[in-house]
């Protein structure tokens, strides 16, 4: 169960989830299956409460290469703050607005595996929309998305297939992954179509256009350092664009003599759409600090600070943190704020959305 208390009015954003797991592996661990889903419902949104399966699938391993064929999450990157390459799974933003949590994807996927390196290939159909928070929910910037009547480039719309190919390997110090991706962006243009007589909120229909992708994503490891790397060049209907975002972790293992390992992270994202970029990270910097506690509990902590360096007065600030209570339950905390003065600024319509977000999660 999770409760949300926004700091601007005082008001609760209460809901519970649940989200069962089953696994299957036959005797020879050559076929598995997962099935994993997630639901939730809120009291106060309508959009946020919903059901997602986010993986229902089946895995056979073989000498040297391996298949999948179901519903899966599929992550690709290394930064912590902005993470460009990961483009095979759309966006659940009702659960997350950092864009971290994702929805699960209908996915064949082909891997091989070399001592050359790793080559996955996907065939991605069943487009799925991204969640919008509703009407009555928050963070939605006065924006409200009508996902009911979305627009689609391509005439199969949601019926679309995907494809996307990655390579990827380990060299001395580097991993580092070549990815490509065709298909339906992920990431839809918003519409603005009219404004109520006696309300101040905007509805818009989302709209997906199709793209191409070429990504680059590498991580150095340099003993306490961690150097990381993504770049992208992305062409779509309307422009052809790129964007990275670099920066490293260096880790105090053992800080001031104690059990407690401290990282210290930093970021620079840059897009060269510069104020026509759909994204916060347009030329931001990031600094974080993370807290490893390596206790019984799992006691983990991360503070983040996202700096706007084309205006001084956007940014956001959070916390997120987590700890097991006994072995049955864990408390996660995630606390926002956000700061804009420009109504042309994506932050601008949620700068009085900041909220303490309080998760007690029960595993049995």
């Amino acid at each position: 169960m999770q409760s949300r208390l926004f700091s601007d009015d005082g008001s609760f954003q209460n809901s519970v989830m649940l989200e069962p797991e089953w696994y299957w592996a036959d005797a020879g661990q050559q076929n598995s299956f997962l099935l994993k889903a997630f639901g939730r419902y809120d009291d106060l949104d309508a959009e946020r409460s919903h059901i997602d399966i986010q993986e229902a699938l089946w895995l056979h391993v073989a000498d040297g290469w391996e298949f999948r064929a179901g519903i899966a999450k599929v992550f690709w990157g290394v930064t912590e703050s902005n993470q460009l390459v990961d483009v095979i799974n759309q966006t659940d933003l009702v659960e997350a607005v950092d864009g971290k949590q994702k929805l699960g994807q209908a996915m064949l996927h082909a891997t091989m595996i070399r001592d050359w390196g790793i080559v996955d290939a996907f065939v991605l159909p069943g487009f799925r929309q991204r969640t919008f928070a509703g009407k009555n929910g928050r963070l939605h910037g006065g924006v409200i998305i009508d996902s009911d009547n979305a627009l689609f480039e391509h005439p199969h719309k949601q019926d679309h297939i995907d494809l996307a190919l990655r390579y990827s390997h380990t060299v001395d110090v580097f991993d580092f992954g070549i990815g490509w991706f065709k298909g339906t962006n992920r990431e839809p243009i918003i519409i603005p179509l009219a404004t109520a007589a006696d309300s101040d909120m905007v509805s818009a229909r989302p709209y997906y256009d199709q793209m191409q992708q070429l990504s680059l994503d590498m991580q150095a490891t340099l003993a306490d350092w961690l150097l990381k790397v993504e770049v992208i060049r992305r062409q779509d209907s309307l422009t052809q664009f790129a964007a990275f975002a670099a920066g490293f972790e260096y880790t105090l293992v053992g800080w001031a003599g104690t059990d407690v390992d401290v990282g210290l992270l930093a970021e620079y994202s840059r897009d060269s759409r510069n104020s026509r970029s759909t994204s916060l990270f347009q030329n931001d910097l990031f600094l974080g600090i993370r807290w490893g506690f390596n206790d019984v509990q799992s006691t983990e902590l991360l503070l983040g600070y996202v700096q706007d360096l084309s205006n001084s007065s956007s940014a956001t600030a959070f916390i997120e943190g987590s700890r097991r209570l006994g072995s049955n339950w864990k408390l996660v905390v995630d606390i926002r704020t956000f700061a804009s003065s420009n109504s042309n600024e994506l932050l601008y319509g949620i700068r009085h959305d900041d909220y303490a977000a309080v998760t007690l999660e029960y595993f049995f």
